[in-house]
Parts: C-alpha cells; structure tokens; sequence
C-alpha cells in the first residue's frame, strides 16, 4: 500500500493524516515515556550519529544513565543494532523503545532526528530539552522536493526545543535562530564557542574552546564540529569540564564512521557511511594529507535522489586516483541505471573507463578488486553503507556488512599476496 501511495504526485508534498494518527496512537500506548526523560534531540544532514554517541558516552561516563537511538544503535548499557535502514523509526517502535529505556532507569535520552521524522509527526509527545543542529547539505531532495522544504522540515526541531545549539558556519542557522527559543552557536569559522589551535591526524583531533581542551579518538575534521556541539550539550546540563573533556575523550569509534579495517594489510582501508555529496567531500578532506594512492568504493541507493549520483561520481573522481562504482540498496531501481549516473559524472571530471574507473555491481567484488588493486601505502575507501547489515535489492535485503566483508577479504587475500 505504501509503494503505491509513495508513487502518488501528492504524496511527497503533505503529512498523510496517517503518521499524526499513528503517533497519537502510539504515545497513548505507551503513556508517552518521552515525557519521563530529559531529550537531547539531534538533527542534521551529516554528523547526526557521532555526536548522539559522543553526547551519549559523555554523560555516561560522567555517572547519568543515558539511553540512545540512532541510526546505528539503540539502548541504554547494553546497544542493540539499529537494521532498518532509517534513522529515526516509526511512531510505534520509537514509542516502545523509549518505554523501554525509560524502564531500565535512563535519565537523559539522546535521540537523532531526521526530517522525514519532524514532517511525519515520528517525535510528537516529545518534548525536546536541548537541541542539536549539526548542518544541512544537499540530501533527502527525492522526499522534500526542494532544499527549503528539507530547511523547514528540521526547523520544527529547534521550534520545540527548550535550548538549541547551531552550528555557526552553516548558512541555514541564521533561519533556525529566527526559530529557536533560546539558542547558541558554535563552529571552526565562527560562533559564540569557536575551536582554536586544532590539530588533524590520523588517531583524533585536538582543539581548544572556551576553557576546554578537547580531545578525540576518531579522526577527521568534521569531528572538530561534531564534539563541539557535544561538549557545548554537556556544558550546557552543567558537566565539569573534566567530564566533558574524559566523556568525548573516551569514546574510540562509532560504527561504521571512519573505521580503520586492520588486519595486518600494508595499506589503510576506512569504511564510512557518507553517501550524501556534503559527506564525501567531508571524508575525503579528512584524508587530504595521505601520502599514496587512493582508491574509492561507492554506489547510490534506488528510489532515492538521483541528481546527486554525477555529483557524487564527479567528487569521487577528483579526491580518487581510482574509482570503482558498485551496489548500494538498490531496492526496485535498474542498478545499472543508478551506476550510470555515478560514471557520467566520473568522466566528466575526467577518469577513464576501464582505465582509473571501474564499474562492479556486487558490492563484495567491487571491494575485493580495491583491496586487490592496493600496493602498499595505498589507502582504500568503502563508502556508503557503513554500519548496515543488510543491502536491499529487487528481491528484499540480503545480509551484508562492509566492515565484515572487507576484514574476511583482508584476511583471505592478503596472507597470500603479501607476505
């Protein structure tokens, strides 16, 4: 029923009466329980993820049981893999899940939100102690129809909030202030908070702000912004400085975000979830000083936008020395039609077919011929999918995990090729 309304002209541009029914539904159910907790709600294109489990780790780590709901895990102590492919779920499950880490004792609850969530009514009944803006980037076009829409849908966030905290060097934060009750901002460029003497490398970033010396575990600049916004939340619920600077410290990966594959390989190989433009161009500056080769591993999902797909191949192509186009959850859509736009673009910016760009639709040879094709010092990209178990085809989902399959190639090729 779904698929068919989906295909509608009207169904992308206005609420269903449904989602506001089900969430009435659902809050009812089970007595609202985002009331009964304090709710650290986090919305953005990117970075939604590692600051959650940042903000979650900190208070944690600083004796406040926290639960949270990503697209990667969910839980308070103990996290349970999140494997539907979305981020925030439906009305119900939210609802159950809350009850359930309100059940095991959780004060606080860090909560990610996207904008298919604020426009469907998904967070309805709860209330929102602080937000999180982290940025807004070209993405979720194929829902929203225009950037404006996709701007409006996560305003609603910072319209419900308490408190916001906005991310300084994004253009969309001078409308989210015009929202926000009560809110400050923070960034690398600008902002009340502003990082200074920030130090890249391939373990972690340093910085300092304000009185904080901030330190973490997982590389890449667009973590500069991500525990920013983390450390601004736990000032903001009145942490010391040293549970701040320990929280966000202590925390060594996010699956599926920049994770480092180590299985003895003479070369790097990183696995992340970017799959948005914005994203990759994130991935790749975080890279930008590595030394050899680099070589990508990237695909589009079916019956998602399709003008970001040249885009995205032309990215690819200019931070790639070799670019290999494969499978994402390609659901109902040709995936050689998806591909094909990844590769227009990838010409464009000048790789040559069969020369620096490869076309590979199974995911799992399409990594093999990058591990395959690495030397050493090289570094091998797998983007896209990150943290997901399972890739959608015309068929339904089929067990699949990058991380998995890169380590079990790893160790099946490597021992062989490179000893």
């Amino acid at each position: 029923m779904k698929q068919f309304l989906e295909k509608l002209p009207f169904y992308n541009q206005a609420v269903l009466p449904y989602h506001f029914l089900q969430s009435v539904i659902a809050g009812t159910k089970y007595g609202f329980p985002g009331q009964k907790l304090r709710v650290i709600g986090i919305t953005g294109t990117n970075g939604k993820t590692t600051t959650a489990f940042m903000v979650w780790q900190m208070l944690n780590h600083a004796g406040h049981k926290t639960g949270l709901l990503t697209t990667v895990a969910w839980g308070v102590d103990k996290l349970k893999p999140e494997l539907n492919h979305m981020t925030t779920v439906d009305a119900i499950t939210l609802n159950r899940r809350i009850a359930n880490i309100k059940d095991q004792g959780a004060e606080f609850l860090v909560l990610e939100i996207t904008s298919h969530a604020l426009a469907q009514f998904r967070a309805l009944g709860i209330p929102v102690e602080i937000a999180v803006f982290t940025n807004l980037t070209h993405d979720h076009l194929d829902y929203h129809k225009t950037f404006t829409n996709y701007r409006a849908a996560k305003g609603k966030l910072f319209k419900k909030a308490d408190f916001s905290i906005l991310n300084a060097d994004d253009a969309a934060t001078k409308y989210y202030k015009t929202l926000a009750k009560s809110f400050t901002t923070y960034g690398i460029k600008s902002g009340e908070h502003c990082a200074k003497d920030i130090k890249l490398n391939v373990s972690g970033v340093k910085y300092s702000v304000d009185d904080l010396k901030i330190e973490t575990q997982i590389p890449g600049e667009f973590n500069v912004y991500n525990s920013l916004a983390a450390a601004l939340v736990g000032k903001k619920l009145g942490l010391t400085n040293q549970q701040i600077e320990d929280g966000i410290k202590s925390l060594t990966a996010v699956e599926g975000r920049m994770n480092i594959i180590d299985e003895g390989q003479p070369f790097t190989v990183i696995v992340d979830y970017a799959h948005a433009p914005d994203a990759l161009e994130k991935v790749f500056n975080s890279v930008k000083g590595h030394k050899g080769r680099i070589i990508s591993v990237h695909g589009g999902a079916g019956r998602r936008d399709p003008s970001t797909r040249p885009i995205r191949g032309e990215i690819l192509a200019k931070n790639s020395n070799i670019v290999i186009i494969t499978e994402d959850d390609s659901r109902d859509e040709d995936p050689e039609k998806i591909a094909a736009g990844f590769i227009d673009g990838a010409i464009k910016a000048g790789k040559t077919l069969d020369k620096d760009l490869f076309k590979e639709l199974d995911r799992k040879k399409a990594i093999e011929l990058a591990i395959k094709t690495a030397k050493k010092g090289d570094l091998v990209l797998i983007l896209g999918k990150g943290h997901e178990k399972t890739i959608l085809r015309a068929d339904g989902p089929h067990e699949f995990e990058d991380i998995k399959v890169a380590k079990e190639i790893i160790r099946d090729y490597i021992p062989r090729s490179h000893q």
